[in-house]
């Protein structure tokens, strides 16, 4: 998709997800949206479309290093429960809980008695957070080998993207088919009536982020709200020139 076209369609989407933040406040709803899927598939890039026009004291993106040794230690699970919304708020987690039937399965991370125990817990899980009340959705954005190694080839020749390289991610590449075989494993165990899994093909990423984003606003249970326009008062008096007095000094633009 060109451009042009992506940024004609994104623009309503962006007025509806504010709809959705307001919302959110005035119900005091609770969102969590996970984005799941194949390294570069484009989870960065569809978080940061669907946050970057709203109020980042509301949103929040939680993208989680792999686990100390006190983690370890823990309740699977609870990491990430002290990353959940309180009311009015919107979770977006790149990558999540799910790492444990992904990559923790393929590159031998976990034991078999881990991933079993994981398979088991994630349904039973996500079922209390949704009887708590919070509104869970679940993406998994796919992409082709071809066109998978064609982005690792841009992030590798890009020394503004090569830190998205990781020495996992090297190591990943060898094994797009193991992750397809773990990916339909955890299908069929996670997903539910109540928490279902969407698939999104990420092929083109401007028409994969558009069909998400739609997607999550056609399923999310937004009521009308009424739109006020702001209207600001006229300044008394004339507008002051701000000035600096003191050690502290602006930098002197180059441009």
């Amino acid at each position: 998709m060109k451009r042009n076209d992506y940024q004609r369609q994104i623009d309503p989407l962006l007025l509806r997800l504010n709809e959705l933040a307001r919302w959110l406040v005035e119900t005091g709803s609770r969102m969590v949206v996970l984005f799941e899927g194949r390294d570069t598939a484009g989870k960065g890039g569809t978080i940061a479309a669907i946050a970057g026009k709203l109020n980042p004291r509301q949103v929040r993106i939680v993208a989680l290093p792999k686990p100390d040794e006190r983690e370890r230690s823990q309740w699977y699970f609870q990491r990430y429960v002290a990353h959940l919304p309180s009311a009015g708020e919107l979770v977006l987690f790149d990558r999540s809980w799910y790492n444990r039937a992904g990559v923790e399965r393929v590159m031998g991370f976990c034991s078999d008695a881990e991933y079993q125990a994981f398979l088991d817990e994630a349904p039973r899980f996500e079922r209390a957070l949704i009887d708590s009340g919070i509104l869970l959705h679940k993406y998994w954005l796919a992409v082709d080998q071809d066109e998978q190694e064609r982005r690792f080839a841009e992030r590798a020749n890009d020394p503004l993207k090569r830190w998205k390289l990781s020495p996992i991610d090297l190591v990943a590449r060898q094994n797009y088919r193991e992750y397809g075989e773990a990916r339909d494993a955890m299908f069929k165990a996670t997903h539910t009536r109540q928490a279902p899994w969407t698939v999104v093909d990420f092929n083109d990423q401007r028409v994969g982020r558009l069909n998400l984003i739609r997607h999550l606003l056609d399923h999310a249970p937004v009521t009308a709200l009424s739109e006020h326009a702001v209207d600001l008062p006229p300044l008394p008096g004339k507008p002051v020139r701000e000035r600096f007095r003191g050690p502290v000094k602006p930098i002197r633009s180059r441009y």
